[in-house]
């Protein structure tokens, strides 16, 4: 076990410096889209309660908190994984070490982990003061840490089955775009007709914004929105996984 986490450390450490020296520009990054949504959706279009009797404000940050940890962390796994493949061709180097594929999946998703744990616990920092009905829980932050990994998941995935820079691009735009829109982030699932729900619950985003809006706010838990969360962060690194073993990359 001690081996692992020794080959964790070696695969995250190049990541993990590049974060350490440019953690600010890192940081504004990653807060600016947030903090555009919390004033356009927060206060710009929507004001009062909402159906479950908390402001609008109080119920839009948790999601919004849930929306960066999918764009931080996909991005900065994406990102930084994409280009080491297909522009430094870095990452077959790595592949020719003696490191387990299981230690190259958990060290590549690290660094989106640390960055959406930052990001996000930065943006609920600054919604607690805006809305005092929110909770900084526990559950809070286990829903948070796991979500962190799913995406970061995510993007090593995505990383590794894009072919090009323009396929990176071509993924977002058919995959994160629609989930920072429609899962459930800026309005309630339950709102809308049963076949959307339906749709909407087959996304993972849907999942993290209901376990991290709930955790907040003190409501009923869906535990079984967080059991479907880590099969989906199961089934990322499983697929990540295959496609390293079968060198697919």
């Amino acid at each position: 076990m001690s081996n692992f986490f020794r080959q964790v450390y070696y695969v995250a450490w190049g990541d993990m410096r590049f974060l350490r020296h440019n953690w600010i520009n890192v940081l504004v990054m990653s807060l600016m889209t947030p903090l555009l949504y919390l004033v356009a959706f927060g206060y710009g279009l929507r004001t009062g309660e909402t159906d479950s009797g908390f402001s609008y404000i109080a119920f839009v940050i948790p999601g919004i908190v849930a929306l960066t940890a999918l764009s931080a962390p996909f991005s900065a796994t994406s990102t930084r994984l994409n280009v080491q493949r297909l522009y430094y061709k870095c990452f077959d180097e790595m592949m020719m070490c003696p490191l387990s594929i299981s230690a190259i999946m958990v060290g590549k998703s690290i660094v989106g982990v640390v960055r959406g744990l930052f990001s996000c616990l930065a943006l609920f920092l600054l919604g607690l003061f805006l809305a005092p009905d929110l909770m900084f829980t526990p559950l809070f932050l286990i829903c948070l840490v796991i979500s962190c990994f799913v995406f970061s998941f995510l993007g090593v995935v995505a990383a590794l089955m894009a072919k090009s820079h323009q396929s990176m691009a071509t993924f977002s735009s058919l995959v994160i775009l629609p989930m920072t829109f429609l899962c459930g982030t800026f309005f309630s699932v339950s709102s809308l007709p049963l076949f959307f729900q339906v749709l909407l619950y087959c996304l993972p985003l849907t999942h993290s914004s209901e376990c991290i809006r709930a955790a907040s706010l003190g409501t009923a838990f869906p535990w079984w929105s967080l059991v479907v969360l880590i099969i989906f962060g199961i089934a990322f690194y499983m697929i990540g996984w295959r496609l390293l073993k079968t060198k697919k990359v």
